[in-house]
Protein backbone atom coordinates (compact mmCIF):
# COMPACT_ATOMS: atom_id res chain seq x y z
CA UNK A 1 0.00 0.00 0.00
CA UNK A 2 1.39 3.40 -1.00
CA UNK A 3 2.08 5.96 1.70
CA UNK A 4 -0.41 8.86 1.92
CA UNK A 5 0.99 12.18 0.75
CA UNK A 6 0.37 13.63 4.23
CA UNK A 7 0.12 11.88 7.59
CA UNK A 8 -0.65 12.92 11.13
CA UNK A 9 2.92 11.84 11.90
CA UNK A 10 4.23 14.47 9.48
CA UNK A 11 2.23 17.20 11.21
CA UNK A 12 3.44 16.08 14.64
CA UNK A 13 7.03 15.83 13.45
CA UNK A 14 7.08 19.29 11.83
CA UNK A 15 4.96 21.22 14.33
CA UNK A 16 4.90 19.06 17.46
CA UNK A 17 8.00 20.54 19.16
CA UNK A 18 6.64 24.10 18.90
CA UNK A 19 3.17 22.97 20.02
CA UNK A 20 4.59 21.14 23.05
CA UNK A 21 6.63 24.19 24.01
CA UNK A 22 3.62 26.52 23.66
CA UNK A 23 1.41 24.23 25.76
CA UNK A 24 3.94 23.11 28.36
CA UNK A 25 2.21 22.25 31.60
CA UNK A 26 -1.20 21.87 29.92
CA UNK A 27 -0.67 18.53 28.19
CA UNK A 28 -0.83 15.18 29.96
CA UNK A 29 2.10 12.79 29.92
CA UNK A 30 -0.16 10.24 28.22
CA UNK A 31 -0.93 12.65 25.37
CA UNK A 32 2.78 13.43 24.96
CA UNK A 33 3.53 9.71 24.74
CA UNK A 34 0.87 9.29 22.05
CA UNK A 35 2.43 12.11 20.04
CA UNK A 36 5.87 10.55 20.37
CA UNK A 37 4.61 7.10 19.36
CA UNK A 38 2.90 8.44 16.24
CA UNK A 39 5.97 10.47 15.24
CA UNK A 40 8.28 7.46 15.62
CA UNK A 41 5.95 4.87 14.08
CA UNK A 42 7.55 3.01 11.15
CA UNK A 43 10.77 4.96 11.35
CA UNK A 44 14.32 3.93 12.22
CA UNK A 45 13.65 5.16 15.76
CA UNK A 46 11.73 1.92 16.45
CA UNK A 47 14.07 -0.42 14.60
CA UNK A 48 12.98 -2.90 11.96
CA UNK A 49 14.21 -5.51 9.52
CA UNK A 50 15.53 -5.92 5.98
CA UNK A 51 13.89 -8.46 3.67
CA UNK A 52 15.24 -9.80 0.39
CA UNK A 53 13.61 -11.81 -2.39
CA UNK A 54 15.08 -15.28 -2.79
CA UNK A 55 14.66 -15.12 -6.58
CA UNK A 56 15.45 -11.62 -7.82
CA UNK A 57 17.29 -10.14 -4.80
CA UNK A 58 14.86 -7.23 -4.50
CA UNK A 59 15.55 -5.74 -1.05
CA UNK A 60 13.27 -3.66 1.15
CA UNK A 61 13.50 -2.09 4.60
CA UNK A 62 10.51 -2.37 6.95
CA UNK A 63 10.40 -0.31 10.13
CA UNK A 64 8.52 -1.42 13.24
CA UNK A 65 5.10 -0.02 14.13
CA UNK A 66 4.35 1.78 17.38
CA UNK A 67 1.14 -0.29 17.92
CA UNK A 68 -0.42 2.64 19.75
CA UNK A 69 -4.21 2.45 19.56
CA UNK A 70 -4.42 6.13 18.61
CA UNK A 71 -2.02 5.83 15.66
CA UNK A 72 -3.71 6.08 12.23
CA UNK A 73 -1.14 3.70 10.71
CA UNK A 74 -1.45 0.88 13.23
CA UNK A 75 -5.16 0.11 13.20
CA UNK A 76 -5.50 -1.93 9.99
CA UNK A 77 -3.81 -5.08 11.28
CA UNK A 78 -5.48 -4.79 14.68
CA UNK A 79 -8.90 -4.50 13.08
CA UNK A 80 -8.24 -7.46 10.82
CA UNK A 81 -7.25 -9.70 13.73
CA UNK A 82 -10.22 -8.57 15.83
CA UNK A 83 -12.70 -9.16 13.01
CA UNK A 84 -11.31 -12.64 12.36
CA UNK A 85 -12.04 -13.51 15.99
CA UNK A 86 -15.58 -12.11 15.71
CA UNK A 87 -16.46 -14.00 12.53
CA UNK A 88 -17.09 -17.26 14.40
CA UNK A 89 -19.53 -15.43 16.71
CA UNK A 90 -21.86 -14.14 13.99
CA UNK A 91 -25.39 -15.49 13.96
CA UNK A 92 -27.54 -16.00 10.82
CA UNK A 93 -30.04 -13.29 11.80
CA UNK A 94 -30.49 -9.61 10.87
CA UNK A 95 -28.21 -7.23 12.77
CA UNK A 96 -29.01 -3.70 13.84
CA UNK A 97 -26.82 -0.64 14.41
CA UNK A 98 -27.84 1.47 17.42
CA UNK A 99 -26.10 4.72 18.45
CA UNK A 100 -26.30 6.39 21.88
CA UNK A 101 -25.03 10.00 21.98
CA UNK A 102 -24.36 12.23 24.98
CA UNK A 103 -26.00 15.69 24.87
CA UNK A 104 -23.61 18.57 24.34
CA UNK A 105 -23.85 19.77 27.94
CA UNK A 106 -22.96 16.32 29.28
CA UNK A 107 -20.16 16.02 26.70
CA UNK A 108 -18.67 19.19 28.22
CA UNK A 109 -18.55 17.47 31.61
CA UNK A 110 -17.08 14.36 29.97
CA UNK A 111 -14.27 16.49 28.55
CA UNK A 112 -12.99 17.00 32.10
CA UNK A 113 -14.02 13.56 33.40
CA UNK A 114 -13.31 11.20 30.52
CA UNK A 115 -12.67 7.98 32.43
CA UNK A 116 -15.82 8.30 34.57
CA UNK A 117 -18.27 9.48 31.91
CA UNK A 118 -17.07 7.28 29.08
CA UNK A 119 -17.46 4.32 31.40
CA UNK A 120 -20.95 5.51 32.33
CA UNK A 121 -21.84 5.90 28.66
CA UNK A 122 -20.86 2.30 27.99
CA UNK A 123 -22.61 0.82 31.01
CA UNK A 124 -25.80 2.87 30.90
CA UNK A 125 -26.37 2.41 27.16
CA UNK A 126 -25.89 -1.35 27.56
CA UNK A 127 -28.19 -1.48 30.61
CA UNK A 128 -30.80 0.45 28.64
CA UNK A 129 -30.72 -1.99 25.73
CA UNK A 130 -30.73 -5.08 27.94
CA UNK A 131 -33.59 -3.76 30.07
CA UNK A 132 -35.91 -2.82 27.20
CA UNK A 133 -35.08 -5.99 25.27
CA UNK A 134 -35.91 -8.13 28.31
CA UNK A 135 -39.31 -6.45 28.69
CA UNK A 136 -42.05 -8.77 27.31
CA UNK A 137 -43.83 -5.70 25.93
CA UNK A 138 -40.97 -5.21 23.49
CA UNK A 139 -38.88 -8.33 22.85
CA UNK A 140 -38.77 -10.40 26.02
CA UNK A 141 -35.34 -11.88 25.45
CA UNK A 142 -31.68 -11.72 26.45
CA UNK A 143 -29.71 -10.03 23.68
CA UNK A 144 -26.03 -9.68 22.81
CA UNK A 145 -24.29 -6.34 22.28
CA UNK A 146 -20.95 -5.26 20.87
CA UNK A 147 -20.27 -1.61 21.79
CA UNK A 148 -17.61 0.68 20.33
CA UNK A 149 -16.78 4.09 21.78
CA UNK A 150 -16.12 7.07 19.51
CA UNK A 151 -15.37 10.46 21.03
CA UNK A 152 -15.18 12.61 17.90
CA UNK A 153 -17.30 14.24 15.27
CA UNK A 154 -16.14 14.41 11.66
CA UNK A 155 -14.56 17.83 12.32
CA UNK A 156 -12.57 16.42 15.29
CA UNK A 157 -14.87 18.06 17.82
CA UNK A 158 -15.60 16.34 21.14
CA UNK A 159 -18.71 14.25 20.45
CA UNK A 160 -18.86 11.13 22.67
CA UNK A 161 -21.15 8.37 21.42
CA UNK A 162 -21.36 4.60 21.41
CA UNK A 163 -21.97 2.46 18.34
CA UNK A 164 -23.70 -0.86 19.03
CA UNK A 165 -24.03 -3.85 16.75
CA UNK A 166 -26.89 -6.06 17.95
CA UNK A 167 -28.48 -9.25 16.57
CA UNK A 168 -32.19 -8.85 15.82
CA UNK A 169 -33.38 -11.15 18.56
CA UNK A 170 -32.28 -13.04 21.64
CA UNK A 171 -32.69 -16.08 23.84
CA UNK A 172 -35.90 -16.40 25.84
CA UNK A 173 -35.64 -16.10 29.64
CA UNK A 174 -36.09 -19.86 30.04
CA UNK A 175 -33.36 -20.51 27.47
CA UNK A 176 -35.63 -22.68 25.34
CA UNK A 177 -36.42 -20.42 22.38
CA UNK A 178 -34.88 -17.86 20.05
CA UNK A 179 -37.07 -14.75 20.07
CA UNK A 180 -36.86 -12.75 16.83
CA UNK A 181 -37.72 -9.08 16.62
CA UNK A 182 -40.27 -7.78 14.14
CA UNK A 183 -38.92 -7.51 10.56
CA UNK A 184 -37.14 -4.20 10.11
CA UNK A 185 -37.81 -3.08 13.70
CA UNK A 186 -35.73 -3.87 16.76
CA UNK A 187 -36.63 -1.71 19.77
CA UNK A 188 -38.49 1.64 20.05
CA UNK A 189 -35.90 4.43 20.07
CA UNK A 190 -38.10 6.80 22.06
CA UNK A 191 -38.41 4.28 24.88
CA UNK A 192 -34.66 3.67 24.72
CA UNK A 193 -33.99 7.41 24.81
CA UNK A 194 -36.15 8.05 27.89
CA UNK A 195 -34.65 5.20 29.89
CA UNK A 196 -31.12 6.13 28.79
CA UNK A 197 -31.69 9.69 29.97
CA UNK A 198 -33.08 8.66 33.34
CA UNK A 199 -30.44 6.04 34.12
CA UNK A 200 -27.54 8.21 33.00
CA UNK A 201 -28.61 11.21 35.05
CA UNK A 202 -29.18 9.03 38.12
CA UNK A 203 -25.69 7.55 37.87
CA UNK A 204 -24.16 10.92 37.05
CA UNK A 205 -25.65 12.44 40.21
CA UNK A 206 -24.37 9.46 42.20
CA UNK A 207 -20.88 10.00 40.79
CA UNK A 208 -21.06 13.68 41.74
CA UNK A 209 -22.17 12.86 45.29
CA UNK A 210 -19.35 10.33 45.60
CA UNK A 211 -16.80 13.00 44.66
CA UNK A 212 -15.76 11.22 41.47
CA UNK A 213 -16.17 14.29 39.23
CA UNK A 214 -13.78 17.21 38.88
CA UNK A 215 -14.47 20.63 37.38
CA UNK A 216 -12.14 23.38 36.18
CA UNK A 217 -12.32 26.85 34.72
CA UNK A 218 -15.81 28.07 33.84
CA UNK A 219 -17.29 24.81 35.15
CA UNK A 220 -15.72 25.02 38.62
CA UNK A 221 -19.03 26.08 40.18
CA UNK A 222 -20.55 22.73 39.20
CA UNK A 223 -18.70 21.12 42.09
CA UNK A 224 -21.43 22.57 44.32
CA UNK A 225 -24.50 20.34 44.74
CA UNK A 226 -27.08 23.05 44.04
CA UNK A 227 -25.26 24.38 40.97
CA UNK A 228 -24.92 20.88 39.58
CA UNK A 229 -28.62 20.14 40.14
CA UNK A 230 -29.57 23.39 38.37
CA UNK A 231 -27.25 22.48 35.51
CA UNK A 232 -28.94 19.09 35.06
CA UNK A 233 -32.53 20.35 35.37
CA UNK A 234 -33.09 21.21 31.67
CA UNK A 235 -31.41 17.96 30.61
CA UNK A 236 -34.13 15.98 32.39
CA UNK A 237 -36.65 17.24 29.82
CA UNK A 238 -34.45 17.45 26.72
CA UNK A 239 -34.46 14.77 24.04
CA UNK A 240 -31.44 12.47 24.21
CA UNK A 241 -30.45 11.09 20.83
CA UNK A 242 -30.71 7.36 20.29
CA UNK A 243 -30.52 6.30 16.67
CA UNK A 244 -31.25 2.89 15.17
CA UNK A 245 -30.32 1.97 11.62
CA UNK A 246 -32.07 -0.60 9.48
CA UNK A 247 -30.75 -4.18 9.49
CA UNK A 248 -27.66 -5.17 7.56
CA UNK A 249 -27.71 -7.39 4.49
CA UNK A 250 -26.22 -10.40 6.26
CA UNK A 251 -23.35 -11.58 8.46
CA UNK A 252 -20.72 -10.62 5.86
CA UNK A 253 -22.14 -7.10 5.71
CA UNK A 254 -21.98 -6.90 9.50
CA UNK A 255 -18.27 -7.70 9.47
CA UNK A 256 -17.62 -5.17 6.74
CA UNK A 257 -19.52 -2.54 8.70
CA UNK A 258 -17.78 -3.38 11.95
CA UNK A 259 -14.40 -2.92 10.27
CA UNK A 260 -15.33 0.73 9.68
CA UNK A 261 -15.92 1.40 13.36
CA UNK A 262 -13.98 -0.87 15.71
CA UNK A 263 -10.44 0.45 15.33
CA UNK A 264 -11.06 3.88 13.85
CA UNK A 265 -9.10 6.84 15.22
CA UNK A 266 -10.09 10.50 15.32
CA UNK A 267 -8.96 11.10 11.73
CA UNK A 268 -7.51 8.82 9.07
CA UNK A 269 -4.45 9.89 7.11
CA UNK A 270 -6.47 9.48 3.93
CA UNK A 271 -8.63 12.47 4.94
CA UNK A 272 -5.67 14.86 5.15
CA UNK A 273 -5.21 17.16 2.17
CA UNK A 274 -2.51 19.71 3.01
CA UNK A 275 -0.47 21.26 5.81
CA UNK A 276 0.82 24.72 4.89
CA UNK A 277 1.00 28.28 6.18
CA UNK A 278 -2.80 28.40 6.43
CA UNK A 279 -2.97 25.32 8.64
CA UNK A 280 -4.16 21.75 8.14
CA UNK A 281 -6.81 21.09 5.50
CA UNK A 282 -8.83 17.88 5.65
CA UNK A 283 -12.05 16.32 4.40
CA UNK A 284 -15.04 16.11 6.71
CA UNK A 285 -18.69 15.13 6.51
CA UNK A 286 -21.50 17.45 7.57
CA UNK A 287 -24.18 15.04 8.77
CA UNK A 288 -26.78 17.81 8.88
CA UNK A 289 -26.85 17.82 5.08
CA UNK A 290 -28.06 15.04 2.81
CA UNK A 291 -26.46 14.05 -0.47
CA UNK A 292 -23.13 14.94 -2.02
CA UNK A 293 -23.11 18.43 -0.49
CA UNK A 294 -22.35 16.93 2.93
CA UNK A 295 -18.75 16.22 1.90
CA UNK A 296 -16.67 19.32 2.60
CA UNK A 297 -13.17 20.57 3.33
CA UNK A 298 -12.06 22.34 6.49
CA UNK A 299 -8.86 24.17 7.38
CA UNK A 300 -7.78 24.48 11.01
CA UNK A 301 -4.76 26.25 12.40
CA UNK A 302 -2.01 23.67 12.87
CA UNK A 303 -1.94 24.06 16.64
CA UNK A 304 -5.73 23.76 16.79
CA UNK A 305 -5.62 20.60 14.66
CA UNK A 306 -3.10 19.04 17.07
CA UNK A 307 -5.22 20.06 20.05
CA UNK A 308 -8.35 18.54 18.55
CA UNK A 309 -6.58 15.30 17.72
CA UNK A 310 -5.21 14.93 21.24
CA UNK A 311 -8.53 15.53 23.03
CA UNK A 312 -9.52 12.09 21.70
CA UNK A 313 -6.67 10.28 23.44
CA UNK A 314 -8.46 7.82 25.71
CA UNK A 315 -7.58 7.43 29.39
CA UNK A 316 -5.19 4.60 30.18
CA UNK A 317 -6.89 1.28 30.77
CA UNK A 318 -10.22 2.30 29.24
CA UNK A 319 -11.42 -0.37 26.79
CA UNK A 320 -13.05 1.17 23.75
CA UNK A 321 -14.68 -2.09 22.59
CA UNK A 322 -16.91 -3.93 25.06
CA UNK A 323 -19.37 -6.82 24.97
CA UNK A 324 -22.57 -7.20 26.96
CA UNK A 325 -25.42 -9.62 27.47
CA UNK A 326 -25.04 -12.81 25.45
CA UNK A 327 -21.67 -11.56 24.18
CA UNK A 328 -20.15 -10.91 27.62
CA UNK A 329 -16.83 -12.72 27.52
CA UNK A 330 -17.44 -14.85 30.61
CA UNK A 331 -20.20 -16.79 28.84
CA UNK A 332 -20.03 -15.75 25.19
CA UNK A 333 -19.00 -19.13 23.76
CA UNK A 334 -21.77 -21.00 25.58
CA UNK A 335 -24.39 -18.41 24.63
CA UNK A 336 -23.37 -18.43 20.97
CA UNK A 337 -23.53 -22.23 20.92
CA UNK A 338 -26.98 -22.18 22.50
CA UNK A 339 -28.24 -19.54 20.09
CA UNK A 340 -27.03 -21.62 17.13
CA UNK A 341 -28.77 -24.65 18.58
CA UNK A 342 -32.04 -22.75 18.95
CA UNK A 343 -31.69 -21.35 15.43
CA UNK A 344 -30.97 -24.88 14.16
CA UNK A 345 -27.74 -23.90 12.48
CA UNK A 346 -24.34 -25.50 12.82
CA UNK A 347 -21.16 -23.76 13.76
CA UNK A 348 -19.50 -22.38 10.60
CA UNK A 349 -17.01 -24.78 9.13
CA UNK A 350 -13.45 -23.67 8.83
CA UNK A 351 -12.69 -21.86 5.61
CA UNK A 352 -10.02 -23.09 3.20
CA UNK A 353 -6.60 -21.95 4.20
CA UNK A 354 -5.90 -18.53 2.79
CA UNK A 355 -2.59 -17.19 1.61
CA UNK A 356 -0.45 -16.49 4.65
CA UNK A 357 -0.23 -12.70 4.63
CA UNK A 358 2.46 -12.84 7.30
CA UNK A 359 4.86 -14.13 4.61
CA UNK A 360 5.11 -11.28 2.11
CA UNK A 361 5.83 -11.92 -1.53
CA UNK A 362 8.13 -9.94 -3.77
CA UNK A 363 6.35 -7.11 -5.63
CA UNK A 364 8.70 -7.63 -8.59
CA UNK A 365 8.48 -11.37 -9.23
CA UNK A 366 6.19 -12.88 -6.60
CA UNK A 367 9.06 -14.75 -4.96
CA UNK A 368 9.38 -15.38 -1.24
CA UNK A 369 10.81 -12.57 0.86
CA UNK A 370 13.17 -13.63 3.64
CA UNK A 371 14.51 -11.53 6.50
CA UNK A 372 18.25 -11.03 6.15
CA UNK A 373 18.78 -8.44 8.89
CA UNK A 374 17.11 -7.18 12.04
CA UNK A 375 18.24 -3.82 13.39
CA UNK A 376 17.64 -2.22 16.78
CA UNK A 377 15.91 1.04 17.67
CA UNK A 378 17.79 4.02 16.34
CA UNK A 379 20.24 1.86 14.38
CA UNK A 380 20.97 2.11 10.66
CA UNK A 381 20.55 -1.10 8.64
CA UNK A 382 23.68 -2.43 6.95
CA UNK A 383 21.81 -3.36 3.77
CA UNK A 384 20.20 -0.87 1.43
CA UNK A 385 16.83 -1.08 -0.25
CA UNK A 386 16.70 -1.61 -4.01
CA UNK A 387 14.24 -0.13 -6.46
CA UNK A 388 11.48 -2.45 -7.74
CA UNK A 389 11.93 -3.89 -11.22
CA UNK A 390 9.51 -5.27 -13.77
CA UNK A 391 11.07 -8.69 -13.65
CA UNK A 392 8.59 -11.57 -13.73
CA UNK A 393 9.21 -14.78 -11.89
CA UNK A 394 10.05 -17.73 -14.16
CA UNK A 395 8.60 -21.10 -13.20
CA UNK A 396 11.35 -23.68 -13.64
CA UNK A 397 9.44 -26.64 -12.27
Amino acid sequence: MSRPALEVADIFHDHGPAWRKAHAGHVSLHQLKVMSAIERCRTAALGGHVARCEDCAYTTIAYNSCRNRHCPKCQGAAAKDWLADREAELLPVPYYHVVFTLPGAIADIAYQNKAVLYDLLFKVSAETMLTIAADPKHLGARIGITSVLHTWGSALTHHPHVHMIVPGGGISPDGQHWVSCRPGFFLPVRVLSRLFRRLFLEKLVAAHQAGRLTFFGDDAHLAEVQSFAAFLAPLRKAEWVVYAKRPFGGPEAVLAYLSRYTHRVAIANSRLIACDQRGVTFRWKDYRIEGRDRYKQMTLGTFEFIRRFLIHVLPRGLHRIRHYGLFAKTSCADNIARARQLLAVARPEGKPAAVDQSKPTCPCCGGRMIIIEVFARGATPRHRATAPTNRTRIDTS
